[in-house]
């Protein structure tokens, strides 16, 4: 029992992003343990989704035709028989809504144990689990000696897999209980504010607590308009009701990894951090020299934001409100 097995996230008729890295991180660990990668999509369009899986690194993807979007209890009745025919050592999941969802259901019903959030996994033996504690002040690493154990990763802590793969695509009947599935999707409602995901973006301008009053919002989203990119924030501002929620980036609101990302009026608490590490370019506006913002910043700019703001509106055409 040396091979992984992991199962795809999709959205809406798209795959996400997890559902790359999740092959990254088999991968390694697959390789590590001397065993094949087998990556599972269920629900949807899975030919499609078969063919963009269809990566460097997977040996078998699993298609099953069950349903259009993810159920609880479709996916735990699937991720179970999988898993018994497949006869992996791992089952890796994203750890995201949905697989937090499911991810718990698969582990109590397989009778093995289960590590969250994952940011790390080493193939030794036992098997190494890394991951965060205390709001992400400490890393600590888990040896689980067992034979078998479901891992959520957390997103955007492995590079996504690419390339042209040459994977075995089989089609795999799950025998689904029916009695047993007691929810379905019946439509998505978006929440005050969703017609913007800000982890869908490529540019990201984002506000933190100096920016000191509500009113100076303006001044950022000019800016934002200026570079033709997506407005976001951090905590306190979505605390203060100066955002709405759907803006948080951090580990309490969203994971992003935009092109670049301009922090600005914040100092970078590692709860913000863990949402926004991943962006390609950092650029950190604070007049503080010692925020901790500047030790992942590519860029740091020691200034006023009052000063600064202004003075890159001007240059990329815009008009400053101040």
């Amino acid at each position: 029992m040396t091979d992984v097995l992991a199962i795809a996230e999709h959205r809406r008729g798209s795959l996400r992003d997890v559902s790359f890295e999740l092959v990254t991180a088999g991968r390694e660990l697959a390789d590590a343990r001397g065993g094949d990668l087998h990556l599972a999509v269920v629900g949807g369009d899975v030919d499609a989704f078969a063919e963009e899986l269809n990566v460097e690194g997977v040996d078998t993807i699993h298609t099953v035709d069950q349903g259009e979007e993810f159920n609880h209890d479709v996916y735990t009745q699937v991720a179970q028989q999988l898993f018994d025919e497949l006869e992996p050592s791992t089952l890796l999941l994203p750890n995201s809504v949905n697989g937090l969802d499911y991810a718990p259901a698969v582990a109590e019903r397989l009778g093995v144990p289960i590590v969250t959030d994952a940011i790390g996994v080493e193939g030794s033996d036992p098997l190494e689990v890394t991951r965060e504690m205390y709001g992400s002040k400490v890393e600590t690493t888990i040896e689980v000696d067992a034979p078998e154990l479901v891992v959520t990763i957390r997103a955007t802590e492995w590079e996504g897999a690419a390339g042209d793969g040459s994977a075995d695509v089989q089609s795999f009947d799950a025998e689904i209980d029916e009695s047993q599935v007691r929810s379905t999707v019946t439509g998505f409602e978006e929440v005050s504010g969703g017609d913007v995901d800000i982890s869908d973006a490529d540019v990201l301008v984002s506000v933190g607590r100096g920016i000191e009053e509500e009113e100076n919002i303006v001044l950022v989203e000019e800016l934002a308009e200026a570079l033709d990119a997506t407005l976001s924030s951090s905590r306190p501002i979505v605390d203060n009701g100066w955002l709405p929620k759907n803006r948080q980036v951090g580990q309490s609101g969203k994971v992003v990894t935009p092109t670049v990302y301009i922090a600005i009026g914040i100092s970078g608490a590692v709860q913000h951090v863990a949402g926004m590490k991943g962006s390609e370019t950092i650029v950190a506006i604070n007049t503080d020299p010692n925020a901790p913002i500047n030790d992942i910043a590519d860029y740091a700019i020691h200034d006023d934001l009052f000063d600064v703001v202004p003075a890159l509106i001007e240059e990329f055409g815009g008009e400053s409100p101040l």
